[in-house]
């Protein structure tokens, strides 16, 4: 009777998963269990990885104990580091710019005047040679010769002058004695008047000998540096040779010209016609550095239909020898020199498809967006006509972090080691929310998340 019954009661304990009392179970557990409860384990813990540095992150406090770190920065978090500038008083030109090239005010192309052997070359390639120096000399005896014929023809026709007059004076005396005809007077004295008419052609054939030997020894006539030589000493030269000798360029002074919109020309002749001297700038090609300042000289008579724009010559000393001939170069125009106007920084000016803005720091430490009228720019200055005062203090850098009301931790630029609260009497009465901070909870509050403000639209 006892055996079936525990058989019986084994069997209901295998069913319901009962193990013996040494731990071996009676019938073994399903296996498709175990693995349904090690899914929900991975699950949970990939979910408290990730949710657990968020978390620990937005309970973060700031370095001064205030609100999460992560919050808007506009709703009391940590203050956004930020480079301000000043607005100021000063100077500001109005310039136009335009393309240009050097251009020498006298190139001289030397050439003989007078045929011969080039002698000698008294010149280096390159060199500057002033007015009048020597710079070759062209055999001169052909002409010496032809010097000493015209000088001795010269003497022959004086002889036969000198001895018509005498007897002009004999016929003068005897015409009235009436030894001899009239018409032998009148004879003698054309005969004079034809030596006359000789000497003065003699003496024409000496002033060309001396002219020519003259031109042999040749002279700089400007002076100006030396190109390339074109001739070698031993060749023969002719006054009607295309090339020339060699090529002298003046350098100083030099000039530039360049071109300005015609719109642009009305102002330019307004300002001349009234005397005033314009300055030039000339600038290298990259736009970086100044080359030469000069002034304009000239304006041309006519515009160019096809691209709008005008020619102007400008003049420099160039005693530094800054341009050379046929250089390129960016000329730049000034036309006016605005005195005592705001100026700030172009890179604190902001814009959108509404308005021209900065941001502007209170003396609260916080920012709001300050509508502006700008004027003239000019490298990195831009000039405001309204909207802004001198002293008043804009952001420069980190405007992609402002909303209106954001705090920020104000440095002015240029400051190393020294954070400056905008508009604060002195640094102890600063808000402890101004101080730079360094946490990863103070960096996310910054900048970062959701907590970053947006530009005004």
């Amino acid at each position: 009777m006892d055996e079936p019954h525990s058989t019986t009661f084994e069997r209901e304990r295998r069913e319901a998963g009962v193990t013996s009392g040494d731990g071996s179970p009676n019938a073994p557990r399903p296996r498709r269990r175990g693995w349904l409860w090690l899914l929900i384990l991975l699950v949970v813990a990939a979910g408290v990885y990730y949710a657990w540095p968020k978390r620990a992150a937005s309970q973060a406090p700031t370095p001064t104990g205030g609100t999460p770190a992560g919050g808007r920065a506009g709703r009391g978090a940590g203050a956004v580091p930020v480079v301000v500038v000043k607005a100021q008083t000063g100077s500001i030109g109005v310039y136009f710019d335009g393309l240009g090239a050097v251009t020498p005010v006298y190139t001289v192309t030397v050439r003989s005047r007078v045929d011969g052997e080039l002698m000698a070359v008294h010149y280096q390639e390159g060199e500057i040679v002033q007015k009048g120096a020597l710079l070759a000399e062209i055999d001169p005896r052909p002409y010496q010769v032809q010097l000493t014929q015209a000088q001795g023809q010269l003497a022959r026709d004086q002889a036969l002058l000198d001895n018509a007059r005498i007897d002009l004076a004999r016929y003068e005396t005897l015409i009235k004695q009436n030894a001899v005809p009239e018409q032998q007077l009148v004879t003698q004295k054309a005969l004079i008047e034809q030596y006359q008419g000789a000497i003065q052609t003699d003496q024409g054939a000496i002033d060309s000998a001396k002219l020519n030997i003259t031109y042999s020894n040749i002279t700089a006539p400007i002076a100006g540096r030396i190109g390339l030589r074109l001739v070698d000493p031993g060749n023969i030269v002719h006054a009607t040779d295309t090339n020339g000798l060699l090529v002298i360029t003046q350098l100083q002074p030099i000039s530039v010209i360049f071109t300005i919109a015609e719109d642009q020309l009305p102002v330019v002749v307004r300002k001349m016609q009234a005397g005033a001297h314009l300055r030039v700038d000339a600038y290298d090609r990259d736009m970086t550095t100044k080359l030469a300042s000069g002034t304009l000289a000239t304006i041309d008579n006519q515009i160019d239909q096809t691209t709008g724009t005008l020619k102007l010559r400008a003049n420099f000393d160039n005693s530094r020898n800054e341009l050379f001939p046929n250089q390129f170069v960016n000329a730049r125009l000034l036309v006016e020199q605005k005195n005592g106007v705001t100026l700030i920084p172009t890179a604190a000016v902001q814009r959108n498809n509404q308005m021209t803005y900065v941001w502007l720091v209170k003396p609260d430490s916080s920012v709001t967006v300050q509508q502006i009228g700008t004027g003239v720019s000019e490298g990195i200055q831009t000039e405001v006509t309204s909207g802004l005062q001198p002293g008043d203090v804009a952001v420069m850098t980190g405007v992609d972090k402002l909303q209106e009301g954001t705090k920020v931790n104000a440095q002015f630029e240029g400051a190393r080691g020294n954070r400056n609260q905008a508009g604060a009497a002195s640094p102890a009465n600063q808000p402890a929310a101004a101080k730079p901070n360094t946490g990863q909870g103070a960096a996310r509050g910054a900048g970062g998340g959701k907590g970053r403000p947006q530009q005004p639209q």
